[in-house]
């Protein structure tokens, strides 16, 4: 558990952490003017929050058909297959103005609304490198994963913001600096594409190790367990959606007038945060295990979400956000490192797969919900009481029912 992460990776390992940080880069910089640029385009709130929907319902359903068959048809083919769904929403939201072609792009491509991770390249990345790594390594190292990639997210997020300050500076106008971010994110998209094509077989599951007993979503021995965990999973996830990163940035813009650069600038620290805590996770879960490392960490995360509403400035409700982030992403690559070890390896990315798709099913309806409140002054603190709410009580349940079952690098360590 020292040393260099990166002497373990390989090339394919240090191939997936850069596709990680180009597109966590991209993501972290649409998401901070996403819901301005669609406002600025002239739709209310009602017709924002069905394009956040309609764009992680139809993220959930393709990334559902190709997750859960890519360890059948191959990795590298699905991976490129979501770069070009990325461009293509990228390019869409560019070009057009056009509210049912930016639905119609919403539902079939790939953009991220919240900063963190959409479409099929989360859950097999984590496959292929699950793949490569012994089990003793894959915590720390999808802790780095992690940290690679909320780096990543902030300098997106800090960079989106100046470079809408700096078109607007140049004689541009407010609508086409958010697009001129738009256009970055399609970039993502090509680069990313160039990235897989360089991919090796070694990523790939061998014809002999696949089940021939697996099914339609193809899980086989794992099924109840992931199943279970997509539940609880999909319960933090529409919690979480009330309040996602692109609607916490509109609320700092409508609570407090907060402007681009100093959203920029305060989704740059909160991601920074967020991945530093990430190596801190594995430190805690190599002590007492992963589902108290996911429970003990997340707990106090979704308190501080429900007291930020009722910070009364702007300086002490960022401070209530760096908190929060620097506790509320500690969960996440012991869950990731978790679903990889309770399944079999012919199952990882189908596992990953459900997982994030309850995930994404689950958010689909909660900005639908919660934009039009963020609008109204006197509701806007609401999405942040109830998501806190739900997100406390997907800790309570988690904990009742995961504690016992072990990953095999815990049961050898006989962690208590």
């Amino acid at each position: 558990m020292t040393g260099s992460p990166f002497a373990v990776l390989g090339r394919d390992g240090r191939l997936l952490f850069a596709t990680r940080m180009a597109r966590l880069f991209g993501y972290g910089a649409v998401s901070v003017i996403l819901v301005l640029y669609l406002v600025a385009l002239g739709f209310d709130g009602v017709r924002v929050g069905l394009l956040l929907t309609l764009t992680l319902v139809g993220d959930a359903a393709i990334s559902l058909w190709l997750t859960t068959r890519a360890d059948a048809i191959g990795r590298r083919r699905v991976l490129l297959a979501g770069s070009a769904l990325m461009l293509g929403a990228g390019v869409a939201f560019a070009l057009s103005g056009d509210f049912w072609v930016l639905l119609i792009a919403a539902t079939i491509g790939v953009i991220s609304v919240s900063g963190g991770e959409v479409g099929p390249f989360l859950a097999v990345e984590q496959a292929s490198l699950s793949h490569i790594l012994p089990d003793r390594e894959r915590t720390r190292i999808f802790a780095w994963y992690a940290l690679a990639g909320s780096v990543a997210g902030a300098l997106g997020a800090l960079s989106a913001g100046l470079l809408v300050t700096a078109l607007e500076a140049a004689g541009r106008t407010t609508l086409d600096a958010y697009r001129g971010v738009v256009v970055v994110y399609a970039l993502v998209g090509v680069a990313l594409a160039v990235a897989f094509a360089f991919l090796s077989s070694a990523v790939e599951v061998a014809a002999e190790s696949r089940s021939t007993t697996a099914g339609r979503l193809g899980l086989h021995r794992s099924r109840r367990t992931v199943l279970r965990l997509s539940g609880l999973i999909g319960l933090d996830s529409f919690g979480g959606a009330l309040v996602s990163q692109s609607l916490v940035a509109y609320w700092f813009t409508q609570r407090f007038g907060a402007q681009p650069a100093l959203l920029g600038g305060i989704f740059f620290v909160s991601n920074i945060l967020a991945g530093l805590s990430a190596l801190v996770a594995a430190r805690i879960a190599a002590r007492i295990g992963l589902v108290r490392t996911m429970v003990f960490t997340h707990l106090p995360a979704n308190v501080i979400l429900i007291i930020m509403p009722l910070m009364p400035t702007l300086p002490l409700a960022a401070l209530a956000l760096f908190a929060r982030f620097s506790m509320n992403s500690m969960d996440i690559p012991a869950r990731q490192s978790y679903v990889m070890a309770v399944v079999d390896p012919d199952e990882r990315s189908a596992a990953a797969g459900v997982t994030g798709i309850a995930r994404s099913i689950s958010s689909a309806p909660a900005p639908l919900i919660s934009t039009p409140l963020f609008a109204i002054p006197g509701l806007a603190s609401l999405p942040f009481f109830v998501g806190g709410a739900l997100k406390i009580t997907y800790d309570l349940l988690l904990y009742r029912l995961f504690v016992k079952l072990r990953p095999p690098e815990e049961r050898d360590d006989k962690v208590a």
